[in-house]
């Protein structure tokens, strides 16, 4: 049996962080016993979940569903087995508060569902525990190593967390945290900047991945074909998509064919249906509701650009999906994005909130298939280069493995460090860093999966060429 690990989640399976699940999937596949608790219940029935999400659903511990006297006797154990370490809990639990009556009981229903969380890792036979996002589920996990000797770590996506920073404790959280993972290189800037510098060098770089044979370019679309914009993600706020509609509008006189698909739902579909109709665009807009996995892959090869116009993200996994698919990107040049984007080479960055601007960018891209080719060709070698799943999270293995070992060695003391982040590199068995020319990663654009040894797809990771990149980042 290999390293096991808790993972901790707010919900499990979720059709809006389907990385979870890959990644899992992938440290399983590298030896790693992931062992997951679920705060909440799975997001959908089991009649809509892909095949390996009901495999998921039936391996996976779901907290508030285990029952009152499950819920009991996990805080009975904590309460009788370790009373002053309850009670000290129970008050580092109320400081969080800050005297905020509201805050004070939230924080004592997490000082619970700690105590379900150390009862269920005890059981287990764990004592790591790992947290995706720095958010309420965090503080769940930062209270069960007040409850217990456990070790922790996160993997800090932003960009939410950073908006309310008392809310979600983040300094309190990168000092009890044994090590971090973020995805990019923004998130880290922003954890550095909420911690002391003694913290910095638990801090790795390890950006998500996609799947590129999944995510393959489809066949061609006709030039005479009316232009379909896509856009797949929850129907927020934070999407930008009022934005989105409205250069949609502007781009309607001139564009008289354009359609615009917006794949997912969420609290503002009402009020997205209602700007359609008062925009007069009701016939150029699909709303195509929640897609899972299994399905997601046709909308993306029907489509000729992908748009998200978000007033925040970390870094897009959708976007890395549509790149990989062949498709020319527009989006916000906000937080991590720059990152993924390099602006007119692989994608279109534009200034959020700006719908001019957003309206300009889709309408060069609406007038020039070639330049949706070019972009959407560097865009997959990108993610073929720098975003490929197996690679990143091979990567992202080895440093779980090499975290895991050092806090193994207590006695032996850590090296001397920059503390400013490293960044979890794929190893040379990849082959990844000396990247096939474009020319070798351009879309294929066949019905069918490309035969093998066809030049014109991106190699794959066994026909790739060497790659061996560690660095180190300010």
């Amino acid at each position: 049996m290999g390293r096991r690990i808790t993972y901790l989640l707010s919900r499990y399976p979720a059709v809006s962080h389907t990385f979870f699940l890959t990644e899992i999937r992938a440290l399983r596949r590298q030896g790693f016993d992931v062992d997951i608790i679920s705060i909440n219940d799975c997001d959908r029935p089991i009649e809509q979940l892909t095949h390996e999400e009901r495999e998921e659903r039936q391996a996976t511990f779901y907290l508030k569903s285990s029952g009152p006297a499950a819920i009991l006797a996990a805080l009975w154990r904590a309460l009788s087995s370790a009373p002053l370490r309850f009670l000290r809990a129970a008050g580092y639990a109320a400081r969080l508060s800050r005297g905020a009556p509201r805050a004070l009981l939230y924080r004592m229903f997490y000082l619970v569902e700690a105590a379900v969380v150390v009862e269920r890792m005890r059981r287990a036979g764990s004592n790591h525990l790992h947290v995706h996002f720095g958010s309420e589920v965090a503080t769940v996990a930062l209270l069960a190593k007040q409850l217990a000797p456990l070790r922790l770590s996160l993997t800090i996506h932003g960009s939410d967390e950073f908006y309310d920073v008392s809310e979600y404790h983040l300094g309190e959280k990168m000092a009890a945290a044994d090590f971090v993972f973020c995805i990019s290189h923004y998130t880290a800037s922003q954890l550095m900047r909420l911690s002391e510098y003694r913290h910095w060098r638990k801090i790795s770089v390890a950006p998500l991945g996609v799947d590129i044979d999944k995510f393959r370019p489809g066949p061609p679309r006709d030039a005479t074909d009316p232009v379909t914009i896509l856009c797949v993600g929850r129907l927020n706020a934070a999407k930008g998509l009022h934005v989105l509609l409205t250069a949609l509008a502007r781009l309607a006189p001139r564009f008289p064919d354009l359609r615009l698909t917006l794949v997912g739902d969420g609290e503002e579909r009402r009020s997205l249906e209602a700007l359609v109709d008062a925009l007069g665009i009701r016939q150029r807009v699909h709303f195509a509701g929640v897609v899972n996995q299994d399905n997601i892959l046709p909308w993306y090869q029907q489509a000729d650009i992908f748009c998200l116009p978000s007033f925040a993200e970390g870094v897009p996994v959708v976007l890395m999906e549509a790149m990989a698919t062949g498709l020319p990107c527009v989006t916000s040049r906000i937080t991590g994005i720059p990152e993924l984007i390099d602006d007119g080479v692989d994608g279109v960055l534009v200034t959020a909130a700006d719908a001019d601007a957003l309206a300009a960018a889709l309408a060069e891209l609406i007038a020039s298939p070639e330049k949706r080719r070019r972009i959407g060709t560097a865009a997959r070698h990108k993610i073929a280069t720098r975003y490929h799943l197996d690679a990143n999270f091979e990567a992202l293995g080895r440093a779980f493995q090499r975290q895991l070992a050092r806090l193994d060695r207590p006695g032996v003391a850590e090296p001397e460090l920059s503390g400013l982040p490293e960044t979890v590199s794929p190893s040379p068995a990849f082959h990844l860093i000396s990247a096939p020319p474009l020319s070798a990663v351009a879309p294929v654009w066949k019905a069918e999966p490309p035969s093998p040894g066809d030049a014109s797809v991106p190699p794959t990771i066994a026909e790739a060429k060497p790659r061996l990149e560690v660095e180190t980042h300010g």
